[in-house]
């Protein structure tokens, strides 16, 4: 797991390149090879000024993206970020304000929309999430059930809604599951790989899955592991599970498993130090936003 404030410098680094190629692939799908309404329906010279509006409360994300999307429709286009990514907004409040030629604006306006309104979307689960276990000590995680080449996208949405981030990709951390626990040679050959791991990758932390409390228990007896993934377990067994480690920091446990709004707090409220929701990226409902015209007067 990746702290807030680490993820968030991280994530805008490899975000600079990752972002212009998304924004160029997008561009390249919605424009085609031009706005033939635009052409033919807006005069050249029309200038105007549009707002990107919230139309519901929510948590934003992807506003710096958007108003990348006009800057590379059209450089000459103003654009001013009113509500940083991140920030809780009701409906109705102001995000974005861009002015310059009415064309360029409406050439950019589908594709700014739909990622701000998806990153929203994942910020506002994410906090609804994050919301409803305030005051237990769990932190909420996401997962690796992103959309692809979004990622680092949907994954910075999770940090804007007050969700932390899990892996990156299958090189940030080894985590072993039940479908690498099928080899022969039961927990002793787990301990002679995790510790061959650690000898040659000594940064990379060891998380194993469990969806058994004796396999809770023959995890906690093992060196360098810094996770154990309790998954799909009951209330009593993650219980049970947190009193088997006692006194112990480590391993961090991390439930995961039929996780919903509804079912959350108990879950938190167990003791466990994380607990992981892919719904937070597969399943986010977009948030609506808008953008909403000011014909300007032309002098």
């Amino acid at each position: 797991m990746v702290d807030s404030a680490r993820a968030r410098r991280s994530i805008s680094i490899s975000l600079k390149d990752h972002t212009e190629t998304l924004i160029d692939l997008a561009l390249a799908e919605d424009l085609g090879d031009g706005d033939v309404t635009s052409q033919y329906f807006i005069p050249a010279d029309r200038r105007a000024r549009a707002f990107i509006t919230a139309r519901r409360d929510g948590v934003v994300s992807g506003i710096e993206l958007a108003a990348r999307v006009f800057e590379k429709v059209d450089p000459t286009l103003s654009v001013e970020i009113l509500i940083e990514d991140g920030s809780r907004v009701s409906e109705g409040a102001l995000l974005l304000r861009v002015e310059g030629t009415a064309r360029s604006i409406l050439g950019a306006e589908r594709t700014a929309l739909n990622f701000a309104q998806r990153l929203s979307g994942v910020a506002t689960l994410t906090s609804r999430y994050a919301d409803a276990i305030k005051g237990t000590g769990a932190r909420i995680l996401d997962t690796r059930k992103t959309t692809p080449g979004y990622r680092l996208l949907e994954k910075k949405a999770v940090v804007d809604g007050g969700g932390h981030n899990h892996r990156m990709n299958l090189h940030d951390r080894a985590m072993v599951k039940d479908n690498h626990l099928v080899t022969e040679g039961g927990v002793a050959a787990i301990q002679a790989a995790i510790l061959h791991l650690k000898t040659d990758r000594p940064s990379i932390e060891v998380e194993l899955e469990a969806d058994r409390l004796d396999q809770v228990r023959d995890f906690l007896a093992l060196d360098g592991v810094d996770h154990i993934l309790l998954d799909n377990m009951s209330l009593d067994d993650l219980r049970e599970a947190v009193a088997m480690r006692g006194e112990r920091t480590t391993p961090m446990f991390e439930a995961s498993g039929g996780v919903t709004l509804e079912t959350i707090r108990d879950i938190a409220a167990t003791g466990v130090d994380f607990i992981s929701v892919g719904a937070l990226t597969h399943s986010a409902p977009a948030l609506d936003i808008g953008l909403d015209f000011t014909p300007l007067e032309i002098s």
